[in-house]
């Protein structure tokens, strides 16, 4: 069966802690903070007020662009995140699509190329400061000098990674090396910087999963597959509920119902389809938007088997 997650961002405490509340309390997995700097509040500072009012609650950026934040900050944050939490920090890593985010920083977005490279290796120098390696790396994608993350010291012994992505080189990585590969779906960049394009239709999808079998080859654990849900209706009418989407994808709504980026239906169609992507694409986890939570929380039972195992990860 599945496990859920919820991905959103704060516009004021109130609501946020009250939603971290709920999501906790409802058998959600983990709390996931959106990351654009600019355009939303800063993930780690939402998340460590969200980890204060909560004990279990798994706590992560989802994702992260690897392109505009340095390593020794990113995982300065991440750490600080799981020791406030007491060892509930994920780490949500994706190469950023948004040409205002480079922008700010005095860069121009490179090609899909270069941001790939660079999200490799910023997922990598992270990785290896929150496991107390010196880091030293000059290359045209990244620059850093004997950084190393003295204090603090993460709770966890090896912090979860989510890398989010479509891209075909990220997504062979991601299975090489992540924890948990968060499929978006995502098509072309539209022109305003946040909105894309879907890859939704079956043979995408299978050529995604693809890669990522191909990266994961040999590994004696492979990473978790985790869907980003756009959409999440639960109605007596899945197709007039899927017809919108379709709409505005250029899918039919029954090409929008096959995929795992969208629930819609009666809690038993839902709960049906949930089961129908573990066996055709092997997804056990979903990450849903905040207005999901109140619709889905009495399917959890039904829909919520064991989650993914990070004990072990813990000291």
């Amino acid at each position: 069966m599945a496990t859920f997650s919820v991905q959103t961002q704060p516009t004021d405490a109130a609501s946020w802690t009250e939603l971290a509340r709920t999501v906790e309390a409802a058998g959600f997995d983990a709390l996931f903070a959106a990351d654009h700097p600019g355009d939303c509040a800063s993930p780690f500072v939402a998340l460590a007020a969200a980890g204060a009012v909560t004990s279990t609650l798994g706590l992560g950026s989802y994702v992260s662009n690897a392109a505009v934040r340095e390593p020794i900050l990113l995982a300065a944050d991440v750490a600080t995140l799981d020791v406030v939490s007491g060892g509930r920090a994920r780490l949500g890593l994706g190469a950023g699509h948004t040409p205002a985010e480079w922008r700010a920083v005095g860069r121009e977005r490179p090609d899909v190329a270069a941001r790939v490279r660079r999200c490799v290796a910023v997922a990598e120098a992270v990785r290896a400061l929150l496991a107390g390696d010196e880091v030293t790396v000059d290359t045209e994608e990244l620059t850093a000098y004997a950084a190393r993350l003295k204090e603090p010291r993460p709770v966890q012994d090896r912090i979860p990674l989510t890398v989010g992505t479509a891209n075909s080189t990220l997504l062979r990585w991601a299975g090489k090396h992540a924890d948990v590969v968060g499929l978006t779906g995502f098509g072309r960049t539209l022109a305003d910087g946040h909105q894309h394009t879907v890859r939704w239709r079956a043979d995408q999808i299978e050529a995604q999963l693809a890669h990522v079998a191909a990266g994961a080859d040999g590994r004696e654990t492979p990473p978790v597959l985790e869907a980003l849900v756009q959409h999440v209706a639960v109605t007596d009418d899945a197709e007039a509920a899927a017809a919108t989407t379709a709409a505005e994808t250029g899918l039919t709504p029954e090409e929008v119902l096959a995929t795992p980026f969208v629930l819609a239906g009666t809690p038993d169609e839902i709960v049906a389809a949930v089961a129908g992507h573990e066996r055709r694409w092997g997804v056990t986890h979903f990450a849903v938007r905040a207005d999901a939570v109140a619709p889905l929380a009495p399917l959890l039972p039904r829909l919520a088997g064991k989650a993914l195992d990070f004990e072990h990860t813990r000291k």
